[in-house]
């Protein structure tokens, strides 16, 4: 068990978490929602004006397996800070209390954006084909 107080570090995994997994929907549920949608130009206007994106489809088992490892440090670290100390400040003890809920909702948002990008990367075409 941690003997030091939750601290604002401890939220920054789970916002690098949540960044992670942003690319992989930029890279893949996105331009495959578009497509679905019948937006293809939208596609291919975002794709000449930010190039990198193809980069980000063409390495997406890098891209998704490198924001995976990101959340499930992030849930790790979360785990283990779950029961360390928080303030005896009141004021201190409230924002210590918010920051381990507001935490946990950003590694929660980023674990389903993670899902939601990993189907249509790598299992969606074949559904629905």
């Amino acid at each position: 068990m941690r003997s030091e107080p939750f601290s604002w570090r401890d939220a920054a995994a789970p916002t690098l978490a949540l960044f992670g997994s942003t690319a992989t929907l930029v890279c893949c549920a996105l331009p495959a929602l578009f497509v679905a949608l019948g937006m293809g130009a939208v596609v291919a206007g975002l794709v000449s004006a930010v190039p990198q994106i193809t980069w980000l489809s063409e390495h997406k088992p890098l891209v998704f397996g490198a924001s995976g490892a990101l959340i499930l440090a992030s849930a790790w670290l979360q785990w283990r800070a779950r029961n360390a100390p928080c303030p005896a400040d009141p004021a201190a003890a409230r924002a210590c209390t918010r920051l381990r809920t507001v935490s946990m909702w950003i590694l929660g948002v980023a674990a389903v954006a993670w899902c939601v990008g990993a189907f249509f990367a790598f299992f969606a075409a074949a559904l629905f084909s």
